[in-house]
């Protein structure tokens, strides 16, 4: 399969999978927008059919939803529908629904890859993208560069990814998949499963009175807006040159916990009193503070367009007017 296709091209098709999920879903919208077909698949783990009944009736939207562990439902999906790119979202996102329960990462980041990979291959698909996180770091010092090493996450979602950033290369350099991976930070916005924008709304929702936070609230990152983050997908996507390439996207500047605590409050609950815990992070795999370098992105032409306390802002102010 050629290569020499351009972004945006009207008889490019995608499978987007995880595509009725947070992120997954605002690339569909986008990728739609640009002209491409769109086959998105989701087992609903996580994704919500909320986030794409507003595509159901258009004529270069299709949507099944399907375990992409089920290796017979993907290989003959495939077989129909000749993709000519994967955008790969489909994950556990959920770092302390993880380690609830251990083999979550495993299955659903990187078996789910590998799975994606062996059947790509056999189809001669050769185009893919791949979200992958900040968590294969783990606490890492300083501002972090695609080439950070040693990398050493402290979380099962972190070395899922990790595991499956592995097979990707082998794929890409062995194998000729032309993959994109692109290293995700806190990604915040309407459609949201989790995070603490979404578990500080759900609790003020159920006691107006009272906040409680996890952790001190001292834990300071860099928050990206979901709009942003898919303008970095797309751009790397158009631009990136080699057959294996990694970028970091990340907000400008950083927000506390704190901070966010009081933004909810604020817009949900006045009044409310913050109650903080003692520990320096929410959960077990939880990295308290971390930065990335993104000037390999931003040489491609990207940057983002909000501040991270403003994207913070902003994902609050969109999830109370799209409903909960």
């Amino acid at each position: 399969m050629s290569l020499s296709r351009s972004y945006g091209a009207a008889d490019m098709h995608a499978l987007v999978t995880g595509g009725a999920g947070f992120i997954g879903s605002h690339l569909c919208d986008r990728l739609l927008e640009k002209g491409y077909r769109v086959t998105a698949i989701d087992n609903l783990h996580l994704g919500r059919m909320r986030n794409i009944d507003h595509l159901l009736e258009r004529s270069n939207f299709r949507f099944r939803e399907l375990d992409m562990l089920d290796r017979e439902g993907m290989d003959q999906l495939v077989a129909a529908d000749r993709p000519d790119a994967v955008f790969h979202l489909a994950a556990n996102s959920d770092i302390a629904a993880g380690n609830a329960n251990s083999e979550l990462d495993l299955q659903l980041n990187q078996l789910t890859t590998t799975t994606l990979l062996a059947i790509m291959r056999k189809h001669g698909i050769d185009r893919l993208f791949f979200a992958s996180t900040s968590a294969v770091f783990g606490e890492a010092e300083g501002n972090i560069h695609e080439n950070h090493g040693p990398l050493r996450p402290i979380s099962l979602y972190g070395a899922s990814k990790l595991a499956a950033e592995a097979y990707l290369s082998v794929y890409a350099l062995s194998f000729g998949i032309k993959t994109l991976v692109l290293r995700f930070p806190n990604v915040v916005g309407e459609r949201s499963t989790h995070g603490a924008i979404y578990d500080f709304i759900n609790r003020l929702k159920a006691d107006p009175t009272r906040l409680q936070v996890l952790g001190n609230g001292m834990q300071t990152k860099p928050y990206l807006y979901v709009g942003d983050l898919v303008d970095a997908i797309l751009l790397a996507w158009d631009k990136a040159p080699g057959a294996y390439e990694v970028f970091h996207a990340s907000g400008i500047g950083e927000t506390s916990v704190r901070d966010i605590a009081e933004i909810v409050v604020s817009k949900v609950a006045a009044g409310a009193a913050i109650e903080y815990g003692s520990e320096d992070r929410g959960w077990l795999g939880d990295v308290p503070r971390f930065s990335y370098d993104i000037s390999r992105l931003v040489a491609l032409g990207w940057s983002p367009k909000r501040k991270s306390t403003e994207a913070v802002e902003l994902a609050v102010e969109r999830i109370l007017a799209n409903g909960f």
